[in-house]
């Protein structure tokens, strides 16, 4: 059997062929059925015809049998009609009264024969079906015999037997067809349940790991699955839980002794090895802060009511950025509209995807260039740089945790453009990357379909 993808597609093509074998059988059965009622009514007809001739034998005075046919039974045995036919046997074979032309026996019978038997034989170029009764008349057996010519039958049920395949495949194919559709949209209707479950579970992932299948509406048949997926799930989501949670815990203890670290360098009377040991310290020291971000971010939503201006919040990032810019022969600019544009979204973590932005920016362009905001009355930042670049192959591994270029590089920690991308996604943005031209990157974020309000000053 062909192996079907589809569920649908299986249950409909198993159900076409169910459904055309049993038209077939029921069609045999119905022709089988109609042929036996047919015969029946026949043989039935024919013993009435038997028992009437019967009703008109008489035994004379002296000693011979007579048949007196009424003018109606005459004329339905009469040769020209040539559809039924008779005649009378004695005990010794010997034909009495015929209608034949050959005064002949319809059938063989002989003094054994039963009360009642049914006959079908070739008479010359037709075909007879009839009856052989027995009766007593006088004191003598005698077998009274009818006949029909089946090939000159012109009653109703002939015609319905012998129409009946071809009548009955026109009534049946329009059937399967409502049927098939029918059933299509009984399954499609019926698998209902499983499709919005399928939808669920796509959106089922490392940020959303509270999401479950739902269970009020699946088929009994798969609700043990649907079931065994939501446990595993939830052990998933135990286990996301306990990934943050010791990433925070940990973040959280190694600042205490960073602290004490740090107080008991600057008390180093060599301030040349304690400034390449603070140094070092403020590394670890936002690394931390990265992987708190990181464990916040999993945990953290959005209040849908809260505002942020997107025009500020960038000028609140350069100025705090502009003295490490300038102290490496660098410059942060703010261009695009002066004007405020709101949109959904929460200060605190925007100000981080955009100042993660900006140092990554500073940290690769070269010194006596400037790194550029470009605000949008559309809800578009965008932050240039004249760095490298990111080629076609990296653009594949900038977002993923640690990743970095170069690791002999100190200053980065590969999880400043994972931090954007979780804040980006909180907010239901978009984040998309281009090349500048003769070198550079711009990320820009588009919150266009998060914009509330737009006003002049």
């Amino acid at each position: 059997m062909p192996q079907f993808k589809s569920i649908i597609s299986r249950i409909v093509i198993l159900h076409v062929a169910a459904v055309a074998v049993t038209s077939i059988l029921i069609s045999v059965a119905l022709s089988w059925l109609l042929n036996y009622a047919t015969d029946s009514i026949h043989n039935q007809a024919m013993k009435k015809q038997a028992a009437a001739l019967a009703q008109r034998l008489q035994t004379m005075p002296d000693g011979k049998l007579s048949l007196n046919l009424t003018p109606d039974l005459q004329g339905l045995y009469s040769q020209p009609y040539g559809r039924y036919s008779y005649a009378v046997i004695d005990g010794e074979n010997r034909v009495l009264f015929s209608s034949l032309k050959d005064h002949a026996a319809l059938f063989p019978t002989h003094t054994k024969s039963r009360n009642v038997e049914f006959f079908q034989r070739s008479h010359g170029s037709a075909t007879v079906s009839g009856v052989s009764i027995k009766r007593s008349i006088g004191g003598h057996n005698f077998w009274i015999q009818t006949g029909e010519d089946l090939d000159n039958r012109d009653v109703l049920t002939d015609d319905i037997v012998a129409e009946f395949f071809r009548k009955v495949g026109w009534i049946v194919l329009p059937i399967l067809l409502v049927l098939l559709f029918t059933d299509i949209a009984i399954f499609r209707r019926a698998l209902k349940p499983l499709r919005q479950a399928s939808e669920t579970a796509k959106r089922i992932g490392p940020l959303r790991t509270d999401l479950r299948l739902p269970t009020t509406e699946i088929p009994r048949e798969v609700q043990p699955l649907v079931l065994a997926v939501n446990q595993a799930l939830d052990r998933l989501e135990e286990g996301f839980r306990v990934q943050r949670d010791f990433t925070a815990d940990a973040a959280h203890e190694l600042r205490t002794p960073l602290s004490i670290l740090r107080t008991r360098i600057e008390t180093l009377e060599d301030r040349q090895i304690g400034n390449v040991l603070l140094s070092d310290i403020d590394s670890m020291a936002r690394i931390i802060s990265q992987l708190l971000d990181i464990a916040e971010l999993d945990s953290f939503v959005i209040d849908p009511h809260e505002k942020v201006d997107l025009q500020m919040a960038c000028a609140e990032v350069v100025e705090f950025l502009a003295p490490m810019a300038l102290a490496q022969g660098k410059e942060v600019a703010l261009m695009g509209t002066p004007n405020p544009v709101l949109i959904h979204g929460n200060a605190e973590m925007l100000n981080r995807a955009l100042r993660n932005l900006a140092e990554n920016a500073i940290r690769h362009t070269p010194s006596g260039s400037a790194v550029e905001f470009i605000v949008e009355e559309n809800g578009t930042v965008s932050v240039l740089d004249h760095g490298p670049g990111i080629s076609d192959a990296e653009r594949d591994f900038i977002f993923q945790r640690f990743w970095r270029r170069d690791r002999n590089i100190t200053g980065s920690t590969g999880l400043g453009l994972p931090i954007v991308q979780r804040i980006v996604e909180l907010h239901a943005a978009a984040l998309t990357l281009s090349s500048r031209e003769p070198t550079g990157a711009c990320f820009s974020i588009k919150f266009a379909s998060q914009i509330v309000q737009k006003t002049s000053v």
